[in-house]
C-alpha cells in the first residue's frame, strides 16, 4: 500500500473521509439495524437488477427529464447538507486549531475539509442509489455506472457552493449571525423546490404540480439535448457528458480552495474570537428573580432559546416546511381539506413540544443543582413541560386558525386545538420522562433524545391526529 505524505491533500483528504465516515457508523444496535436495513436494500436492489437484465435501458427525453429533476433536487438538499457541514466545520470543529498552526498550507487544509463534506454528502445518496444501480450495471447495463460519476460530480459541487455560501454570510453578517442565517437558508433551500412546485401550480385544475412541471420542460425541449440534457446521458455513461460534470465539479472545488483561501482564515478566526456568550451587564440582577418555581423556569428555557440562534433555526425549519400546507389550504377546496390540516396541525405539535421538551432536558446546565433542590421533581418537569407547550403555541396555532378561517369549520378548528393541545402534552411528557441529560449542541443535529420517545410521539400523533381529522371531516 502506498503510503501518503504526511500533510499532503491527499492525505488530510483521507483522514476526512474517514472521519465522515465514522460520523455515519453507528454503534450497537443501531448500527446491526442499519446493517440489516442496507442488507435487505441491496437484495432487493439484486432482484431488481436480475428482473430487467434482459430489458433494454435506453436514453430516452422523458428518462432524461426525469434525471434532470432529479439532479437539481439533489443538488438542492445536498447544498442544504454542505451549508450545516460547513457551519459545523468553521464554527465547532476543534482540530482546525491544530491544523492551521502547523507547517501546512491554509488552501490545502481547506481543500481537504471541503473534501470530508463532499464525502458525507456523497454516502448519504450512495446509499440511496448504489444499492440498486450497481447491481443493475453489473447484471446487463454497464453505462449506469455512469450514475456514480454523476453523483461524485454534484458532491463536488454542492461543497463548493456551501462553503462559499457559508463564507460569504460570515463576512457579511458576521460569524454569530451567520450561524442563524446560514441555517434558515440551508432550510429554505431545502424546501424551495417543493414551495416552487406548489406555488407554480395555479391555473392548472387539480393536476399535480410535478406532471405539470414535467409537461413544462418536455415542451421546452429540455433533458434532451444541450446543457440540459447532460446529467441525463451523464448517467447513462457518455464520455462526453461524464467529462464535462466532473470537469464542471473539479473546477469548483479546486477553485474555491484557491479563490477562499483567506476568507476561510479569517472566517475561522472571527468565529473564534465572537462567538462567546454575551457580557454581564453590570444592571440590577433582581429582575431575574421570582417568587415560585414557574416563572424562573420559563424565563430560563425561553432565555436559554434566545441566547442560542442554533435553535431557533428548529422552529423556523418547521416554519418553511408548514408553508405548502398552508398554500394548499388557501388555494384548494374539498371536504378533505379541514380535515387534512387537523391531521398536520397535532403533528406539527407534537413535533414541536417534543423537541422543546427534550431540549430542557439535554440542556440542563445545573442537574444536580435541581435534584438536592427543596422542590420535588415533578414539579420541575411539569414547569419545564409548561414551557415547551408554551414555545411551541405560536406555531401550533396557526394549522387549527386556517381551518377556522379557509377550511370553514370553526367546530373542526376546535377540535384540532383540542387534540393539539392534548397530543403535545403527551409528546412532551414522554420526552420528559425518556430523555436523558446530554449535550445542548446535539439539539441541533435532532435527535439525540431517546428512539423509543420519538416513536412513541409519532404514535400520540397518529392516534390524535387521526382522531382530530375523522371528527373534522364528520362535523363538516
Amino acid at each position: 500500500m502506498t503510503r501518503l505524505t504526511p500533510g499532503s491533500f491527499a492525505w488530510l483528504a483521507r483522514h476526512e473521509l474517514r472521519l465522515a465516515w465514522r460520523g455515519r457508523r453507528r454503534g450497537g444496535k443501531r448500527q446491526a439495524l442499519a446493517l440489516v436495513l442496507l442488507g435487505l436494500y441491496l437484495a432487493a436492489g439484486m432482484a431488481v437488477a436480475y428482473f430487467v437484465m434482459g430489458v433494454p435501458i435506453d436514453y430516452r427525453a422523458e428518462i432524461g427529464i426525469g434525471i434532470l429533476a432529479a439532479s437539481v433536487v439533489a443538488l438542492s438538499f445536498m447544498t442544504t447538507q454542505a451549508i450545516l457541514g460547513s457551519q459545523q466545520t468553521l464554527y465547532e470543529s476543534r482540530d482546525l486549531d491544530l491544523l492551521l498552526t502547523a507547517p501546512i498550507e491554509g488552501r490545502v487544509v481547506l481543500l481537504a475539509k471541503l473534501a470530508g463534506i463532499a464525502g458525507a454528502i456523497a454516502l448519504t445518496y450512495a446509499g440511496l442509489l448504489l444499492p440498486v444501480v450497481v447491481p443493475v450495471a453489473i447484471l446487463g447495463h454497464p453505462h449506469l455506472l455512469g450514475v456514480v460519476a454523476l453523483l461524485v460530480a454534484l458532491a463536488l459541487t454542492a461543497a463548493a457552493i456551501g462553503i462559499a455560501v457559508t463564507l460569504a454570510l460570515a463576512s457579511i453578517a458576521g460569524p454569530r449571525a451567520a450561524r442563524t442565517v446560514g441555517q434558515v437558508a440551508a432550510a429554505v433551500l431545502g424546501g424551495a423546490l417543493f414551495l416552487f412546485s406548489q406555488l407554480s401550480h395555479g391555473g392548472h385544475g387539480r393536476r399535480s404540480s410535478f406532471v405539470v412541471i414535467f409537461d413544462d420542460l418536455r415542451a421546452w425541449g429540455w433533458g434532451e439535448t444541450g446543457w440540459s440534457g447532460v446529467p441525463g446521458h451523464a448517467a447513462f455513461g457518455d464520455p462526453v457528458s461524464l467529462a464535462i460534470l466532473l470537469a464542471i465539479g473539479v473546477a469548483l472545488f479546486a477553485g474555491t480552495g484557491a479563490v477562499l483561501q483567506r476568507l476561510f482564515l479569517s472566517g475561522y478566526q472571527d468565529a473564534g474570537m465572537r462567538l462567546s456568550r454575551a457580557r454581564p451587564t453590570g444592571k440590577a440582577s433582581a429582575r431575574l428573580f421570582h417568587a415560585g418555581l414557574f416563572r424562573p423556569v420559563l424565563a430560563k428555557e425561553w432565555r436559554l432559546l434566545a441566547r442560542d440562534p442554533g435553535l431557533v433555526f428548529q422552529v423556523i425549519l418547521r416554519l418553511v416546511y408548514l408553508i405548502p400546507l398552508m398554500l394548499v389550504a388557501f388555494r384548494g377546496s374539498g371536504g378533505l381539506i379541514a380535515p387534512g390540516l387537523a391531521f398536520a396541525s397535532v403533528l406539527v405539535a407534537t413535533q414541536l413540544t417534543g423537541s422543546f421538551a427534550w431540549l430542557a432536558v439535554s440542556g440542563e446546565d445545573a442537574p444536580e443543582l435541581i435534584a438536592v433542590a427543596p422542590v420535588h421533581k415533578q414539579r420541575v418537569d411539569q414547569a419545564k413541560l409548561a414551557a415547551a407547550l408554551l414555545m411551541a403555541a405560536p406555531i401550533a396555532a396557526l394549522l387549527p386558525i386556517a381551518i377556522a378561517t379557509v377550511g370553514r369549520s370553526p367546530l373542526g378548528a376546535l377540535v384540532s386545538l383540542v387534540a393539539t393541545a392534548i397530543g403535545g402534552t403527551i409528546a412532551g411528557y414522554i420526552e420528559l420522562k425518556l430523555a436523558k441529560p446530554g449535550q445542548r449542541s446535539a439539539f441541533a443535529k435532532r435527535r439525540g433524545g431517546s428512539a423509543i420517545a420519538g416513536i412513541l410521539g409519532m404514535i400520540v400523533a397518529a392516534i390524535f391526529g387521526g382522531g382530530a381529522a375523522a371528527i373534522t371531516y364528520f362535523i363538516g
